[in-house]
């Protein structure tokens, strides 16, 4: 068959409704009315010739034709994004919206120096639209790898082979605990790395590794996904948790945490601007680089 414009516009409906599994949050994603994404499907399986998948009552589920149009599709789709980006790369201006990905809580970092590469680019490029969203740091790398963001800001311990990554500085870590917790008047002498991995702690999510092997065993453990929530749980004084130091020293002046001698947690993580690996457009290579002047101007 011969793709068509209105073949495309098919296949990332059908895309969307696969990746959100289902057409209830597919439709909240391409501002579509249930019906609207229940005929856009129909109309490709027509195309097609062939049964997409199953919906109704019992939920969504792919057919094996569906999962193959699925892989083709998003080969298809994936090489017009990309090539969309190199047409960009052929006019050079610097203008347009440029997507950029950051984890939370870095505002309170003064190594984090974003505010400077703002201010440059509203000088030198001002019709650049640069548009922060602040992201889960797995989050970050697939929206990039997938074309959804044009860069992104943090770390996360997964990489991708289709994502370029450059550290522009390090983020210091340490533990601490809440005001309440039993620690927190203890004398650093009297504190041990055993004793403290027999409290209950906090972690994140998407670690993975050594910063996480050590708390699988315990029940009363949590798990949250923002740095932010898990602030609030070692404030509440029943979890012990790694956090970053800039982020925390605040409460810390206010004699609302206490950072624990616990070295065996304390880490530097790597903060790195990602980006589509080859070629950029002109907008979102001059942001990147932008990015990483501000931060080398302070090493």
């Amino acid at each position: 068959m011969k793709i068509s414009g209105s073949d495309l516009h098919l296949f990332r409906v059908f895309e969307s409704v696969v990746r959100n599994g289902g057409m209830s949050a597919a439709q909240m994603e391409l501002s579509l009315s249930q019906p609207t994404v229940s005929n856009h499907l129909t109309a490709l399986e027509q195309r097609l010739g062939v049964k997409l998948c199953e919906r109704g009552r019992r939920g969504f589920s792919l057919t094996a034709e569906g999962r193959r149009v699925y892989e083709i599709s998003t080969e298809i789709t994936g090489m017009l994004d990309a090539n969309s980006a190199r047409l960009s790369c052929v006019r050079s201006a610097l203008a347009g919206k440029v997507g950029v990905g950051i984890v939370d809580c870095l505002a309170t970092d003064p190594s984090f120096r974003i505010a400077d590469a703002i201010a440059e680019l509203s000088e030198t490029a001002p019709e650049i639209e640069l548009d922060l969203k602040i992201m889960r740091p797995n989050d970050i790398t697939k929206a990039v790898a997938e074309n959804d963001i044009d860069g992104g800001i943090g770390g996360s311990d997964i990489k991708v082979a289709s994502v370029q990554y450059q550290i522009i500085y390090q983020e210091e870590h340490a533990v601490f605990c809440g005001s309440t917790h039993p620690l927190f008047r203890r004398d650093d002498e009297t504190i041990t790395s055993a004793e403290c991995y027999g409290h209950p702690w906090v972690h994140r999510g998407y670690w993975y590794g050594i910063r996480r092997h050590r708390f699988d065993n315990a029940a009363a453990n949590r798990v949250t996904f923002d740095i932010e929530a898990q602030l609030l749980m070692v404030l509440s004084g029943a979890y012990l948790g790694v956090l970053p130091i800039h982020f925390a020293s605040m409460f810390e002046q206010q004699g609302r945490l206490r950072r624990l001698p616990i070295a065996d947690e304390a880490y530097s993580a790597d903060i790195e601007v990602a980006t589509r690996a080859g070629e950029q457009a002109a907008n979102v290579a001059y942001v990147r680089d932008a990015i990483i002047r501000a931060h080398r101007m302070h090493l």
